[in-house]
């Protein structure tokens, strides 16, 4: 079979396995393009049909299709390969797809999604605010997925909650928009003093790693935001961009306008060829350190809590999004 075909199988598959009952080839494109994958909706079909044929998937006539035994081993058989496809290439095709204009503030933006028991999120409100208030969250807006509501793929369950968050890729995005091309390097740990940023601490480079670095540090328990938010030395999530060194000036423009409407997340915003916190800088390009759009959620991990977090989750419409101190009043 030929790689890419093996590929949106995988893709299709991985939607249903995740579904709670039938979905039609309508509903699947509908989450394909809700997790940055363009495929028209006869592509799908064509691709069912196959499925069909393999065994893979099983058609319920306007019900639509389930996943069979037979899907569901060759989804578990073929985790790893598709991660590492998705992670190689997925910031970029986010960036790309999303469609938010700064102008008129409309369009979509990616987002991260946390799903948690109702409880736990009560009970760690006020640290989610904290991280926000002290400026360590990307932007300042949020949006809420309640039981039963699908997103990126994820079904709220029972009980609990969706919490979205900006993710820091939608940077990407809005400059790309502008004409100014972005290089993602890495994400990392970022120590803080006195509340300002003084060096990466541990770095994993996306080009390295079949899973999202913030992801893997968070739930190893290696962040401090805690520290961050009390007495403003710890360790917080950050990432690692390259830009034109021609494009300062616009980048500095923009990301005031961004700050102005909700989507701020520019910590640093390095000079033509120098350094950015001892991290080397190309000639001809700047360095910029973005905030880590999982940080206000990943508090709750670092309390105890067993949450699950799922980075560059999702586009959404940003009309969908509210502030951050609105939160009590969604839930």
């Amino acid at each position: 079979m030929r790689e890419d075909i093996k590929v949106n199988y995988l893709r299709i598959l991985r939607i249903l396995s995740q579904a709670n009952g039938p979905l039609s080839s309508r509903e699947i494109t509908r989450r394909l393009s809700m997790r940055g994958y363009n495929m028209s909706e006869r592509t799908v079909r064509l691709y069912l049909a196959r499925m069909d044929k393999a065994g893979f998937t099983e058609n319920l006539g306007k019900k639509g299709r389930i996943i069979t035994e037979l899907g569901k081993k060759e989804v578990e058989e073929n985790t790893i390969f598709e991660k590492v496809s998705l992670l190689s290439s997925k910031i970029d095709r986010l960036t790309y797809l999303m469609t938010f204009d700064a102008r008129t503030k409309t369009g979509t933006v990616v987002i991260n999604i946390s799903v948690m028991p109702h409880e736990i999120l009560m009970e760690n409100l006020s640290y989610i605010e904290a991280v926000f208030e002290h400026g360590y969250g990307m932007g300042k807006l949020v949006t809420v997925f309640k039981p039963g509501e699908t997103i990126g793929g994820i079904t709220i369950p029972t009980n609990h909650v969706g919490i979205g968050t900006v993710c820091s890729v939608t940077l990407n995005g809005v400059l790309l928009h502008h004409g100014i091309p972005v290089t993602s390097l890495f994400g990392g740990l970022l120590e803080l003093r006195n509340h300002k940023p003084h060096r990466f601490a541990e770095v994993v480079y996306y080009q390295g790693t079949s899973i999202d670095p913030l992801e893997v540090f968070i739930r190893s328990r290696m962040t401090d935001y805690t520290g961050a938010i009390t007495s403003g030395s710890g360790r917080i999530g950050a990432g690692f961009r390259e830009m034109p060194a021609e494009s300062r000036n616009q980048v500095i423009e923009i990301a005031q306008y961004l700050e102005e409407v909700g989507l701020g997340g520019f910590m640093i915003i390095g000079w033509p060829d120098e350094p950015v916190l001892d991290i080397p800088v190309p000639a001809g390009q700047i360095g910029s350190v973005v905030i880590g759009g999982l940080n206000p959620v990943a508090i709750i991990e670092e309390k105890g809590n067993s949450i699950s977090s799922r980075a560059l989750a999702a586009l959404i419409d940003y009309g969908k999004l509210f502030p951050y101190y609105e939160l009590r009043k969604h839930i």
